[in-house]
C-alpha cells in the first residue's frame, strides 16, 4: 500500500494527522506493509528565515482574535497533540520558513530515509527549534544516518527545490489547499486530520481495493490559516 502525504512541518494539524495515521496502521498490523511518501506543501512561501513573530501575536493577527482567544485556541490544539502522546509545545514555537526542510526531506528520501519527517515535526513542535537553522537541520539530517558534509551541500544550495514545488504544483492541481492531505494508493483521499477510526476505515478500504465514499475531510491548515 502507498500513502502519500502533503503536509507543512509548521503546520500542528499534519504532525497531529500523521500520529494518528500511524496509530491506525499499528493498530490494523500493517505498518510494515505501508510504502509512506512524503510531499510538501508549505503554507507560506514567503515566510522569513527568521523568527519575526510569537505564535500568539501571529494567530491573532490572522484570524482576528483577541490574544486571550488566540492563546485558547492555541492551548486547545496543543491538547489535541497531547491525547497523541506528542509532547505538544504549539504555544512556544519558533516560525520560520520551511523550505530548507522540505528539501532536507526529500534529499533525505532519495538516500532511502523516510522517517526523518517525524524528528523535523518534533523539533518543531516539542524542541521548538527553528527549521530554517541549517545546523537545527544538519543534526537532525546526521541522527538519521545521512552524511554531514552531503547534507551540508545541498542545504547550502537550492538542491530539490524544484521538487518541492512539483509537489505543491500536483496538490493544487488535485484541488488541495489545505494540509495534511493524504492520498491512498493514488485513489483514496482524505483531508485533515482524520480520527483513528476513520484512518483505519479507509486503510481497510484500500486493502479490500475499495475506493468508493473516498472523500472525507478534517481539522486542517491552509495558506488562511489552520480550522
Amino acid at each position: 500500500m502507498k500513502i502519500e502525504i502533503w503536509s507543512d512541518y509548521a503546520c500542528p494539524f499534519c504532525y497531529i494527522g500523521e500520529a494518528r495515521l500511524e496509530k491506525a496502521m499499528n493498530e490494523l498490523g500493517i505498518k510494515d506493509q505501508v510504502n509512506i511518501e512524503m510531499r510538501s506543501f508549505e503554507l507560506d512561501p514567503n515566510t522569513s528565515y527568521e523568527v519575526v513573530s510569537n505564535t500568539e501575536d501571529r494567530f491573532a493577527k490572522k484570524y482576528g482574535l483577541s490574544n486571550s482567544m488566540a492563546a485558547e485556541r492555541i492551548r486547545q490544539i496543543e491538547q489535541y497533540g497531547k491525547n497523541e502522546g506528542i509532547d505538544f509545545k504549539y504555544y512556544t514555537t519558533r516560525y520560520t520558513n520551511t523550505m530548507d526542510a522540505h528539501r532536507l526531506t526529500h534529499y533525505a528520501a532519495k538516500q532511502g530515509n523516510k522517517t526523518i519527517a517525524k524528528d523535523l515535526f518534533k523539533a518543531y513542535f516539542t524542541d521548538n527549534l527553528e527549521l530554517s537553522d541549517k545546523n537545527v537541520l544538519k543534526e537532525i539530517a546526521v541522527k538519521n544516518g545521512l552524511g554531514e558534509n552531503e547534507v551540508e551541500k545541498v542545504l547550502n544550495s537550492n538542491e530539490f527545490e524544484s521538487d518541492v514545488r512539483k509537489d505543491e504544483t500536483q496538490a493544487y492541481s488535485m484541488g488541495v489547499r489545505g494540509v495534511p492531505y493524504f492520498l491512498i494508493n493514488g485513489e483514496i483521499n482524505l483531508s485533515g486530520a482524520q480520527n483513528v477510526e476513520t484512518f483505519k476505515t479507509a486503510l481497510k478500504q484500500a486493502m479490500q481495493d475499495d475506493s468508493q465514499n473516498n472523500d472525507l475531510s478534517g481539522m486542517s491548515c491552509g495558506i488562511d490559516g489552520c480550522n
